[in-house]
């Protein structure tokens, strides 16, 4: 049965897709930074500490020990295969057609999603230095200037994402560093107060119990949400065999110092207590200080954490829409590239689906948008799973010797991969636990179930797309 699934992959290699090899070792480093940070830290934690206390500390500790073993897991299936379509192409070869089917359109759906978000919640923070401009007009700027960046070449996408990632890296080290500084020499207003026994004489490590803890690792794997997006650009990397895995082995020292670094660091600097739901724990802890600039610095890090989420968002769902075309499981036309090698009738229509989340989100109350917004978790979730079930099975296939054996192995064995799944299944019962989340949990299924009438449809109407029978890559190379 494995061989025989083995056997019906069409095999890609990377230039086969036609892609530009645009994406340098600096740019690949600093994609896989900035896709572990984003507004989930610098504005969700705010809730999170509110809810859990200190202790969110250790909750990212775990969950980001989890999202190491997931992305090793990707790296070893990068080394054995790098494709732009990764994630889709993995669960179809190793699980079969129809889940590389839905994996690819939840992944495009995931980031359609929270480009739409992205690129509103950026319009929202142009208010507070210009109140005055009408919030569709800066949602939509942001999105034109974006498109057209991503139009032009792939380099320019990877220098943009470059310089909004420096941004945020430069700036979680500045404030770590200032922190450090009011902690050790006193300085500030908050000097006086600032400890780092506020970590557990406030109530204790654990101030609303263990299970306060638990129930905030659904708001933490938000927050890691895009960290897979190395994966993206396996195909357009300019040596992916080396700059990949060297991406992923930062990972660690990364989630140690902007996560719990950056954590420990405001939760001496400010008892937790004084947190609130809603607000940055940055600007809090900041303002304590009385740094007078501190909300606008903040907010401009936060503007452009909410604009780096957009850019990657129009990258990846252009790639994961070009991929599924390719495969007959989306319109041909959606194969095209321009003369810059970039997949611009796919980036086209992901971005006017962004751009209708605007209208939507001018039309309708705030919480119908939060609503959409929830499905992200799941579908972030869907692709994780995705990749370690794929690595599983691949881990399976090499052993046995129908498959070539990586080189950049996960260390552990499937039986970590297996854990860490478990641990993905914990956070889907958490959301159903939490009434205010537990909303994807009803949207997740009509999506599921569009996906299977689509793919009912496919089958009648075009048997080998339903195979993931890949088009003729030279036709499509010449715009065809």
């Amino acid at each position: 049965m494995a061989e025989q699934l083995y056997d019906e992959v069409v095999d890609t290699k990377p230039d086969d897709e036609g892609y530009e090899r645009g994406l340098g070792s600096r740019q690949i480093q600093m994609i896989a930074i900035g896709g572990a940070i984003g507004t989930g830290l610098f504005l969700g934690a705010g809730t999170a500490i509110s809810k859990s206390g200190p202790s969110l500390i250790l909750s990212y500790g775990v969950a980001g020990v989890v999202i190491f073993v997931i992305m090793r897991a990707l790296g070893e299936l990068l080394t054995y295969r790098p494709v732009s379509g990764s994630f889709a192409e993995y669960a179809r070869e190793f699980l079969g057609p129809f889940a590389g089917y839905v994996t690819g359109w939840t992944y495009w759906l995931f980031w359609v999603v929270t480009g739409m978000a992205e690129t509103t919640a950026a319009a929202v923070y142009v208010k507070f230095w210009a109140p005055g401009i009408p919030q569709w007009l800066s949602a939509l700027t942001f999105l034109v200037i974006l498109y057209a960046a991503n139009l032009i070449s792939v380099k320019l996408f990877g220098e943009i994402e470059f310089w909004f990632s420096m941004v945020k890296v430069t700036a979680i080290i500045g404030m770590i560093l200032i922190g450090i500084g009011v902690l050790t020499l006193g300085f500030s207003k908050a000097g006086d107060t600032a400890s780092i026994t506020h970590l557990w004489q406030d109530g204790g490590f654990f101030p609303k119990g263990i299970g306060a803890t638990v129930m905030t690792l659904q708001i933490v794997m938000f927050a890691y949400l895009g960290v897979e997006l190395v994966g993206v650009t396996a195909g357009e990397s300019e040596n992916p065999e080396k700059t990949l895995p060297r991406a992923i082995n930062t990972l660690p020292w990364r989630i140690a110092l902007f996560y719990i670094g950056a954590l420990v660091v405001i939760l001496s600097l400010v008892p937790w207590t004084e947190f609130q739901p809603g607000v940055s724990p940055f600007v809090a802890a900041f303002g304590k200080i009385g740094i007078p600039a501190a909300a606008g610095i903040i907010n401009f890090v936060v503007l452009t954490a909410a604009l780096s989420s957009c850019n990657s968002g129009m990258y990846s769902t252009g790639r994961m829409l070009r991929d599924l075309a390719l495969r007959g499981q989306a319109p041909g036309r959606l194969t095209r590239l321009n003369t810059r090698r970039t997949p611009a009738f796919a980036i086209t229509v992901s971005c006017l689906l962004m751009g209708a989340g605007v209208v939507l989100n001018y039309l309708v109350p705030a919480r119908a948008f939060e609503y959409i917004t929830s499905v992200a978790t799941v579908c972030g979730l869907w692709t994780w799973a995705m990749i370690l079930i794929s690595q599983i099975r691949y881990r399976k296939a090499w052993k046995g010797g129908h498959l070539p054996p990586p080189s950049f192995k996960a260390p552990g064995g499937a039986w970590v991969s297996w854990a860490a799944l478990g641990f993905l299944v914990l956070v889907v019962v958490l959301i159903g636990l939490d009434k205010d989340n537990r909303i994807s949990l009803y949207v997740f299924p009509a999506w599921a179930a569009l996906l299977v009438v689509g793919y009912q449809v496919l089958k009648r109407r075009s048997p080998e797309a339903v195979h993931g029978v890949a088009h003729d890559h030279l036709h499509v190379r010449n715009g065809g």
